[in-house]
Parts: structure tokens; C-alpha cells; sequence
């Protein structure tokens, strides 16, 4: 598996942090990251013999292939307090690295040498070609700004916009379920069985002869009723679970990139277009 070295150069401390934060959330592992700032710089010059010189301390750093104007952007970027920020990622995902560094908006290597004077428009473009394997900050998809088009007024740039698709898991719903008590009237028969005293009086026709027992004497009877009696039992008869599930859908994202082409035409001497090609 091989491994390659982005390199992106920012004016300032808090564009560097984003970018690196952009990194780590695109899966990119926090140990391959690295900033260099003015003090970390001392600590690396401290280490090597050749520190003196303008490209020493980023040969060291980086790799023998860098060139002095890239070097001279590197120490004025953290002469200024800027920062320089390396990724040892995959050579698979290098397009993805560069992307999400380009959005935190890296300085142009290219255009701040020429504008700042640490190299000319021709030498520049001489050392173009290994832009295309080593993808430091200054291979950028953007166009050429207005300064280095003034400077290098023979050369037309062309950019192209690269598609990147990332992912934020954000808020989409909540589902609640709450428990609560409610109340229903239920009515039920019951047989009740009640006992009552009934009075019976006859009347006697023929008188008896005989001794009257003048005596008192009380009857009674002792009356009863059943009365409903209620009482409630409660038992589980449900239970509900909330839990989460997950799934995968595809989506198609669709965007519209911009790309930057040329149209040449041949003009004779008579004025017309001898040919014409895109």
C-alpha cells in the first residue's frame, strides 16, 4: 500500500485547524496529521545539520523534490504567523485529502511566489510537472488570480471543478412513547339473595276450649341480604420496547461542475479562420 504527502500552506491558524478537522471527519486518522507552526519549525531545524539552508528544513520534512520557491513560500507563510499542514494518506485517497483542503482555502504556492517576488513566472511553470505527482497546495482546481495572470501574461490556466461528496448525520424526527393511566366504567350482573320476615295472620274459626296461656311471648325472625362486594386485581397484559434500526439507501447526488477549456483558431494573413480547434 503506498502512502503519499499532501502539503497545503494557510495564512492563518484557524483555516489550518478547520482543515484539519475537515480531515478527521472525512476518516482520515488524526496521527497523520500534522501542523507546522513557527515553534515546531525551531524543533525541526534543531534536529537536522542543513537548517540553514532555504530548503533544508522542508527537504527534511517533505522529501528531496521540493523546490526553492516553495520553500521561500513555506518560511514567509510562518514568518507571518501562517501554518503548513501535512497528510500521509493513501495514494487512493489523495483527490479526496486534497478536496477537503482546498475548501478551507490554502494559500496558491504558484501564485504567491511570483506576486511575492521569491520566483519568477517562467520558473514556475518549469517545475509545473511535479505538481502532477507530488499534489502539494498549490495544485489547486481554481482559476488563476488576477496578480499572476498580470505577471505571467503568456500563460492561460485552465481549472475544473472536482465532485466531492461527503457525509453529516443531522436530526431527521424523535419517536416518543409515554406511558399514561386512563379510567373505564364496566358494569357487571350479580345475583344478590335476600331473606325478610313475612307476617301470616289466620283467623280461627273454631274457638278452643281449653286453658289460655296468657303468658308474652315475642316471635323473630332474623332478616339477611347480600350486598355486592368489589375488588380489583391487575396483571401485564402488554408490553411495549422502543428500540432503533438502521438502513442503507443510495442516493444519487447530481451537481453541475464547471471546467475551463481552450478554442484555438488559425487566422491567415487575409484575416480568416484557417482552422479551428477546441
Amino acid at each position: 500500500m503506498a502512502y503519499e504527502k499532501v502539503v497545503a500552506v494557510y495564512d492563518t491558524a484557524a483555516h489550518a485547524e478547520s482543515a484539519a478537522a475537515a480531515l478527521r471527519a472525512g476518516g482520515f486518522s488524526a496521527a497523520d496529521i500534522s501542523i507546522i507552526d513557527q515553534q515546531r519549525l525551531r524543533e525541526h531545524k534543531a534536529e537536522i545539520k542543513d537548517s540553514n539552508e532555504t530548503r533544508g528544513i522542508w527537504r527534511h520534512l517533505f522529501g528531496h523534490d521540493v523546490h526553492e520557491h516553495e520553500a521561500a513560500v513555506y518560511n514567509q507563510a510562518l514568518a507571518a504567523n501562517g501554518v503548513v499542514l501535512t497528510a500521509r494518506v493513501i495514494d487512493s485517497e489523495v483527490a479526496h485529502a486534497v478536496g477537503i483542503l482546498n475548501s478551507a482555502r490554502p494559500v496558491d504556492i504558484n501564485d504567491r511566489a511570483v506576486t511575492t517576488g521569491v520566483a519568477t513566472a517562467a520558473r514556475v511553470d518549469a517545475v509545473e510537472r511535479k505538481l502532477a505527482s507530488v499534489p502539494l497546495a498549490a495544485s489547486q482546481a481554481v482559476a488563476v488570480s488576477p496578480k499572476l495572470a498580470q505577471a505571467s501574461e503568456g500563460v492561460l490556466r485552465l481549472a475544473e471543478e472536482q465532485l466531492q461528496v461527503g457525509k453529516q448525520m443531522v436530526e431527521t424526527g424523535e419517536t416518543r412513547v409515554r406511558r399514561y393511566v386512563t379510567e373505564r366504567e364496566v358494569k357487571q350482573d350479580v345475583s344478590l339473595h335476600e331473606e325478610h320476615a313475612e307476617i301470616l295472620r289466620r283467623a280461627i274459626s273454631e274457638p278452643t276450649v281449653g286453658e289460655i296461656d296468657w303468658a308474652d311471648r315475642t316471635l323473630h325472625v332474623v332478616e339477611t341480604a347480600e350486598h355486592a362486594l368489589v375488588s380489583k386485581t391487575a396483571r401485564i397484559v402488554e408490553e411495549v420496547e422502543l428500540r432503533k434500526l438502521g438502513s442503507d439507501h443510495v442516493e444519487t447526488v447530481a451537481e453541475k461542475l464547471r471546467r475551463q477549456q481552450v478554442e484555438i483558431e488559425r487566422i491567415g494573413a487575409d484575416g480568416k479562420v484557417i482552422a479551428n480547434k477546441a
